[in-house]
């Protein structure tokens, strides 16, 4: 290494002096041991979660230490310059060795912490257990030792993602083969997190930890970037796999119950895209907006032919219902928006969350008894019978070769056409004329409205649009449901869907583009699902990940290019280095 002075220095490794060779040992060494550990008993009790008794047949977290530990060993090969692994790592970096390192780490002490918190002491610990512990700390310490990725910066300079090489374009077909087998890869991830059963939290942390080390290893090899790069050159490609590979997902469960949390996310993610619509683009903060989503409920509820139902005798087609929850949304974005939209900031969010509050107990108190008699009071309307389609019933289980779909895979199948909908609606709009004046309203109504836009006119057509998407979700919710009711649809309830649930989704996946809220919906419900100990606390947990995503990420996980820019230093012309123009923003803050 040459400083300023054009002396020569040694590199700057890290805080464990060891030689460099000696490091990649360690790395190597540690990662080997982490798998191998895995087939040893770590336990000697079943009581623990995922069985980690039997030797030879790795379960439950030992699955997922030898998935980091492969990882591990992996990214310790890249700095060996084994061929062909050097796509794995383009520019050579350390950090990602350290962050799969971690991953083995944390997944094997967290587990032996837990079995011997769960269990009553160190004594119900296997060898299995303690050569994963020594094995896995092996890697960390000689990551830790080999060359610093930033000299001089500390533990910031693990942090700063490093400068990446300038890709190169490959064949369009390789790039379509990329985007295929990145889709395959998160379709069995996401498979294996919601096949584990709810009452095996420490599993499902387990997978937590190993998912964000690893996402986070990939971003600082530069992997995640250029993937991105790749699928925004093939949007239409990498789009039609994606909802391919949600299709595919009911035929990787043996339980419906699994088939059932997918619906759930599908149409919260699904809503969370409508409020994308108006918080995203427009950048009106509706603080009520899952009040339009029981208007589409209860307007479908109330044709449904249910016997609870105010018009018991009265039951519309599919799609007379779906159109008819659509309808009413619309009419109450309208009715609500016409009034309200010309407020702006703090005074529009205020009366926003007041409407949502307003829907709330007007619908309580629709009983009979405190009000006219409509939506049938707490109690809400019940024995909502199934959608049928072309006359095909969706309450009943059907077999499709050697595979039965149940009555949730069935819900899955029709939620997945209103998302695809959805997205199709927000991207057309997005890219029109109307959605390019949603964004100048956004980045500055003043300056705007003097260029001749009709900012009224526009928003009120966001605030219609987002709730016309919302009803068209909510007539699917009230039939899968079987049922409606006033208690969910609260700023803050006790479980999704809220009006904080959908704007924390928004935010937390990424305001503005298409994947960031249906990623937000889905790790926001699936994670309190699976951890139950979390159901008493959402609003606690919601809170501690806005408040680190606004410090380290403000733009969320999947950032639209132009809050990203927004955010950092980096003007628009001046792009972070190793960046295409084509590619999305790269930012130096930890990712």
């Amino acid at each position: 290494m040459t400083n300023t002075t054009g002396t020569t220095t040694a590199p700057e490794h890290g805080p464990v002096p060891l030689p460099p060779a000696v490091a990649h040992t360690l790395v190597t060494a540690g990662a080997i041991g982490t798998i191998a550990s895995a087939f040893m008993s770590w336990t000697w009790t079943p009581d623990f979660p995922g069985d980690l008794t039997i030797y030879g047949y790795p379960a439950g977290l030992q699955i997922l230490a030898i998935v980091a530990g492969a990882l591990t060993l992996l990214y310790s090969l890249t700095l060996w310059n084994v061929r062909g692994l050097h796509r794995l790592n383009p520019a050579g970096a350390t950090t990602p060795v350290l962050l799969t390192a971690l991953s083995a780490f944390a997944v094997c002490w967290y587990t032996a912490i837990a079995i011997a918190v769960d269990l009553g002491g160190l004594v119900n610990l296997d060898p299995g257990a303690y050569v994963a512990v020594i094995a896995s700390a092996l890697p960390v310490i000689g990551a830790l030792a080999l060359p610093h990725p930033d000299p001089g910066t500390g533990i910031r300079g693990y942090l700063t993602k490093p400068d990446q090489p300038r890709p190169g374009k490959l064949p369009a077909l390789a790039e379509r083969a990329v985007i295929t087998v990145g889709t395959a890869l998160a379709l069995v991830v996401f498979t294996y997190g919601i096949g584990i059963n709810d009452d095996e939290s420490e599993t499902f942390i387990g997978y937590l930890l190993v998912a964000v080390f690893t996402a986070w290893a990939l971003v600082h090899a530069g992997l995640l970037d250029r993937y991105a790069a790749i699928s925004a050159r093939h949007k239409g490609f990498s789009a039609t796999l994606a909802f391919v590979a949600v299709a595919v997902f009911p035929f990787t469960q043996s339980e419906d119950h699994n088939a059932n949390l997918g619906v759930s996310i599908l149409v919260f993610a699904t809503v969370a895209l409508g409020l994308n619509i108006v918080v995203g683009l427009t950048g009106l903060l509706d603080l009520g907006y899952v009040a339009f989503l029981g208007v589409g409920a209860y307007a479908a509820a109330l044709v449904s032919g249910s016997e609870f139902s105010r018009f018991s005798g009265v039951q519309f087609p599919f799609w007379a219902a779906a159109l008819t929850g659509m309808a009413a949304s619309l009419v109450f974005g309208v009715l609500i928006g016409a009034p309200t939209l010309r407020l702006r900031g703090d005074y529009l969010a205020i009366v926003t969350l007041g409407f949502g509050e307003i829907f709330r107990i007007a619908v309580n108190n629709l009983d009979g008894v405190s009000g006219p008699n409509l939506t049938n009071g707490p109690n809400g309307i019940s024995r909502i019978p199934d959608l049928e389609v072309f006359g095909f019933d969706l309450g009943e289980a059907h077999d499709l070769g050697s595979f039965t779909l149940g009555r949730f895979a069935n819900y899955l199948f029709l939620m997945l056409i209103f998302t695809a909908i959805v997205v199709l609606v927000f991207t057309r709009a997005a890219d029109s004329r109307i959605g390019r004046s949603w964004i100048a309203i956004r980045e500055d109504e003043t300056a705007a409205t003097a260029m001749g836009i009709n900012g009224f006119r526009v928003k009120l057509i966001a605030f219609a649009l987002g709730a016309a998407l919302a009803g068209l979700a909510g007539t699917v919710m009230a039939h899968v449901n079987y049922s409606v009711n006033p208690q969910p649809y609260q700023f803050a309830g006790a479980a999704p869907p809220n009006s904080a649930f959908l704007l924390a989704a928004v935010v937390l996946g990424g305001m503005g583009t298409v994947s960031g809220p249906l990623l937000g919906a889905s790790l926001l419900y699936l994670i309190p699902e699976k951890l139950q100990f979390l159901k008493n606390y959402e609003l606690f947990a919601f809170g501690i990940a806005l408040v680190l995503l606004m410090r380290f990420r403000p733009e969320g996980i999947i950032a639209n290019r132009r809050h990203q820019l927004e955010f950092h230093e980096n003007g628009p012309d001046e792009p972070e280095q190793g960046t295409l123009p084509d590619e999305p923003a790269v930012t130096k803050a930890g990712a």
